[in-house]
């Protein structure tokens, strides 16, 4: 049972902003599982609403009790009553795209976003996923982890994509010790070319929760800005972890 419920979770983690639809031989394949299995469990997934068939593909997509889970963890957390604001503030002041990003396993998910106003902008979807090794966004959260953490996380397949992608781990570990020297991360063109990040850490009870990001394409974006953000964001993540520490069961912090 628990195995199937793994499975069952391991499945919907598998449609992502990338790969929004699966087949299910395709599927079984990726899992390295039995087909069989696999299809068992999209019909039970697809019964209750947690996946859509298209009738003609016969692939499947997620449903609309994803979204509503969404829609409550979204209202869990008071994101726009308490912290969408601020991204917004910092939008506005920069005039460049920020986003919020939590650290959830061995990823790190977009949890809000605001992005700029300028005809050429560097867009980033609410929900996302990428791997914590790839850009200052989720190094800035990699960085604190711990170092049994890191060290099993780097011997994973690191995949390449752009050119500037740090993939080696000893560049990745040096980048990571300046991260935590100067409290704050900076990368370029590492998961989308030619756009620049810059990222601090953000805490709850001494814990990495995630991390505060501003973005924008290189053309624009020169040392002085650099400078400039580095210190938008400190200002801003005083503001933020107040909001954690303040109301922090209501964002299910609890626990962490």
């Amino acid at each position: 049972m628990l195995k199937t419920l793994s499975l069952s979770l391991d499945i919907l983690k598998m449609f992502t902003k990338e790969k929004p639809t699966w087949g299910g031989r395709e599927l079984a394949a990726k899992l390295n599982q039995n087909h069989t299995k696999i299809y068992r469990i999209l019909e039970t997934l697809e019964k209750h609403k947690f996946l859509l068939k298209n009738k003609e593909t016969k692939k499947y997509s997620l449903g609309f009790a994803v979204w509503e889970l969404g829609h409550t963890l979204t209202e869990n957390f008071h994101i726009n009553e308490l912290l969408h604001p601020i991204l917004e503030r910092i939008s506005t002041q920069t005039n460049e795209s920020v986003f919020l990003t939590i650290h959830d396993g061995e990823e790190g998910l977009t949890l809000d976003a605001v992005e700029s106003q300028t005809t050429i902008r560097f867009s980033v979807s609410t929900g996302s996923r990428t791997p914590l090794y790839a850009g200052a966004s989720y190094r800035s959260i990699l960085a604190y982890l711990s170092d049994e953490f890191i060290e099993h996380y780097l011997t994973r397949n690191l995949v390449k994509y752009t050119e500037k992608t740090l993939i080696d781990p000893k560049e990745i570990q040096n980048d990571l010790q300046l991260i935590r020297k100067r409290g704050y991360a900076i990368s370029e063109g590492e998961y989308t070319e030619d756009v620049v990040a810059v990222a601090i850490p953000l805490f709850y009870k001494e814990s990495i929760l995630g991390s505060l990001t501003i973005s924008g394409p290189r053309f624009r974006i020169t040392d002085h800005e650099i400078d400039e953000f580095v210190q938008t964001l400190f200002e801003a993540k005083q503001e933020i972890q107040s909001v954690f520490e303040r109301y922090g069961t209501h964002f299910g912090l609890s626990a962490i």
